[in-house]
């Protein structure tokens, strides 16, 4: 009993039971347990990042599909061209076709991840561009062609709208900008790809390289195959499916903390209508995406219209036709036009890592302005380069740097920021269905582009054509500060709330998040 109030020293003396020497033994204690929870928590924090990355990186396979398609179609088509004897009107078409057809699968793709998930749909869209992929390697003709390319475009269409949706569905706040950028990373590495296999089997007979070329495409889709036993599916799927316990345990996952596991699951079951079903009209999605509120309208406004900006400013016409351009320069030999766009896949792809590094640091809408500004000037040099300097040295010099530059500028901030902000800014109830929406306005006037890029070259010039893109980009720089408000530290049930009242200043898009508790606190 005596031991409970007084403990003895070395000697036998009493030492009472507030001496000082207890007192750091008990502060000794408590520094070891503090340690060893510190310790603890840094294990599961780096374990939790690498398996968030880990689903990230697994997740973006299927845009390598569609980056790899893209670049190896602009150099395959030249030989295609030799090989199938087929028109100037039918490479448009052939080009673009692919874009035009992803409308039906990024549509279907919505709707799709809703009743199957977004897992399934990713291995969905893996097996009909895989489809695809081995139709159009064993083409005899141009329409059988063609009906592989049609398959391809709906596989890509599932892909690139489901895979950003995915990963800012699965990523913490602090980490979701670089993360759901993922996707435009291994686009524009499929490009770089596509690039190098034209480079590498160029030299084989036309009628069978450009077949290498394509059937090398499937590779990437039997790895996405693997991906499928790694990766989880979406937590907030889950609470939509009413499977609220596999959602825990997926978050659990891939937060770090621990504590915020409830308090973000609570947020989710919130935002899916679970825990305040009556905060919600009982209507269809379809009928909200057609008849919507002023807060969904301003939404899809600026998803959508960041979808188009990033195609209509001509980035796939630059990519598909960049060896026609650098002919127009001056490059006849074909090798030289593969090895220069293989330098234009480099800028494409080394840039995104730029991006990657800066966009939960700086934010969303700093990239944009450095990306569109950057994009209006490059491609008004290219327009100067091809209409005033000529085929000599020069003229080639400037227009490979000035297709480099807007390429490089694409990929720091529209190209992988559009995803991003479109992923992010929809109701959860919704953010399927309206994130497809956005990529068919994407896909829709990359079709248009890539079908009417020539035709409308041969009309007005090479360089009147990229003195339009010049000036469309111009106004993307507005666009972007009139209605992309910056989303970068908020959650995605906060960001929801950004658009809910015209007082929070969208239309300057400078909106903070204090604003956001400030909204929460009214509510």
């Amino acid at each position: 009993m005596g031991t409970d109030e007084n403990e003895t020293g070395l000697s036998g003396i009493p030492l009472g039971t507030k001496n000082k020497y207890s007192e750091l033994t008990k502060v000794d204690d408590d520094d070891g347990e503090d340690a060893s929870h510190h310790h603890h928590q840094q294990k599961r924090s780096a374990s939790t990042r690498k398996y968030v990355f880990a689903c990230a990186i697994f997740a973006s396979l299927n845009s390598v599909l569609l980056g790899y398609d893209v670049g190896v179609m602009s150099g395959a088509i030249i030989f295609i061209q030799e090989d199938l004897k087929i028109t100037e009107v039918q490479e448009e078409v052939l080009v673009g076709i692919l874009s035009i057809v992803s409308i039906f699968g990024s549509l279907a793709g919505g709707r799709t991840s809703d009743i199957i998930g977004r897992k399934w749909t990713m291995a969905l869209a893996a097996l009909v561009f895989q489809t695809g992929a081995v139709v159009m390697t064993l083409a005899p003709s141009f329409e059988v062609l063609m009906i592989g390319r049609l398959l391809a475009g709906v596989g890509i269409g599932f892909g690139v709208m489901i895979a950003p949706v995915y990963i800012a569905e699965i990523s913490p706040t602090i980490a979701r900008g670089a993360l759901t950028s993922f996707p435009e990373i291994f686009i524009n590495l499929g490009i770089l790809l596509g690039y190098v296999s034209n480079y590498a089997f160029s030299g084989l007979p036309a009628h069978i390289n450009w077949r290498i070329m394509l059937a090398v495409g499937i590779l990437p889709s039997i790895f996405i195959g693997f991906a499928l036993f790694i990766i989880p599916e979406s937590p907030r799927w889950l609470v939509m499916q009413n499977r609220i316990d596999e959602a825990r345990s997926v978050l659990m996952k891939t937060n770090e903390d621990q504590s915020e596991v409830e308090e973000r699951l609570n947020e989710i079951q919130e935002a899916a209508g679970n825990s305040n079903a009556d905060k919600y009209e009982e209507k269809s999605v379809a009928r909200e995406l057609l008849s919507p509120s002023p807060s969904l309208r301003r939404m899809l406004i600026t998803g959508f219209g960041i979808q188009c900006f990033q195609q209509i400013t001509g980035i796939d016409a630059t990519v598909y036709y960049s060896p026609e351009i650098f002919r127009q320069a001056g490059i006849e030999d074909k090798s030289n036009l593969l090895a220069a766009t293989v330098a234009v896949g480099v800028a494409k792809t080394a840039f995104i890592l730029v991006a990657i590094l800066l966009i939960d640091k700086l934010g969303r809408k700093p990239l944009l302005y450095i990306s569109t500004i950057g994009m209006t000037i490059c491609l008004f040099s290219l327009g100067i380069s091809l209409s005033v300097l000529g085929k000599g040295p020069i003229g080639i010099a400037f227009a490979i740097l000035s297709v480099c530059g807007n390429v490089a500028f694409f990929s720091v901030g529209i190209g992988p920021v559009c995803w991003v902000v479109t992923s992010e800014i929809f109701p959860l109830r919704l953010r399927a269905q309206a994130s497809a929406l956005g990529a068919v306005g994407n896909r829709v006037c990359s079709g248009l582009i890539a079908m009417s890029f020539l035709s409308v070259s041969d009309a007005i010039s090479f360089g009147g054509t990229f003195f339009i893109f010049s000036a469309i980009s111009a106004l993307s720089v507005l666009f972007v500060y009139r209605l992309v408000p910056e989303t970068k530290g908020k959650s995605l049930e906060q960001i929801e709330l950004l658009f809910q009242t015209d007082e929070l200043g969208w239309e300057g898009g400078q909106v903070e998040l204090g604003d956001v508790e400030h909204l929460v606190q009214k509510e």
